[in-house]
């Protein structure tokens, strides 16, 4: 089990700057077999769990934008990581599922949420946007993305809206006063084949584009598949594993 930000931190700057570069070699030869530009394509580092010495550590070998889904670690991290960095250009996109009583707290650290998959959770997130502005605790807006469930029985406990009520929520959320609409997010789900799973997601965004032209986001794909996503039109592959390493013993 590897020791993140442990006993041997110059050894583990070079092994995340390695598995870094090994997983942009591998989305530069996606987009090249599926006739993209690489820069179509972000690669996003999955950095839940770990430590913000390993953030940093990705920051010196080109990163600038990371993935989080457990609040309040999350914010704590992205403070210190922007702190030790002084680097003030840095992203954090909160990916996980998205508690409302929890929009505050994100509203104040996250450039951009993946998971928004009702009503109720978009309104929440628009209120605290907009404390969190008036408090001069961010800037700007903040970016999201409709989760769709691709599959209806697994969208129950992973999150996401069944196709049929995307036209709502689009609508709703570019009503809003702090959020912007950027696009959509998937998890393909466990069972069947991933390539058709994704050729749905590409379907659904398609229509999708074409009612709200500004949202062309589609972040799809992470370590298993993401080749297979960048193939179906995936402009953010979400990273972990390959690029962090097993996720860390966390003590109960």
């Amino acid at each position: 089990m590897p020791d993140p930000g442990g006993s041997d931190p110059v050894g583990r700057r070079t092994e995340l700057a390695s598995r870094l570069a090994a997983v942009r070699g591998r989305v530069d030869a996606a987009c090249a077999d599926a006739g993209r530009e690489p820069s179509d394509v972000q690669l996003l580092p999955v950095t839940k769990f770990f430590p913000a010495s390993d953030v940093v550590a990705l920051v010196e070998s080109g990163a600038s934008e990371f993935g989080e889904s457990r609040e309040p670690e999350a914010g704590r991290k992205a403070e210190e990581v922007r702190a030790t960095t002084g680097r003030d250009d840095l992203r954090f996109h909160m990916i996980g599922q998205l508690q409302r009583n929890k929009a505050k707290t994100v509203a104040r650290w996250a450039d951009r949420v993946h998971s928004v998959d009702s009503l109720k959770l978009a309104n929440a997130l628009d209120r605290a946007v907009g404390v969190a502005r008036e408090g001069g605790d961010r800037e700007g807006a903040l970016e999201v993305l409709i989760q769709i469930g691709l599959d209806d029985d697994e969208a129950k406990g992973r999150g996401g809206v069944v196709e049929e009520e995307l036209p709502a929520l689009a609508d709703h959320i570019e009503q809003t006063a702090h959020l912007q609409l950027c696009g959509l997010m998937v998890i393909t789900p466990l069972h069947g084949s991933a390539e058709a799973w994704m050729a749905r997601a590409a379907g659904i965004q398609q229509r999708f584009v074409a009612e709200h032209p500004g949202a062309v986001e589609l972040s799809a794909g992470m370590s298993g598949d993401l080749e297979i996503a960048v193939e179906y039109g995936s402009t953010c592959v979400r990273v972990g594993t390959a690029i962090m390493g097993d996720r860390p013993v966390i003590s109960p």
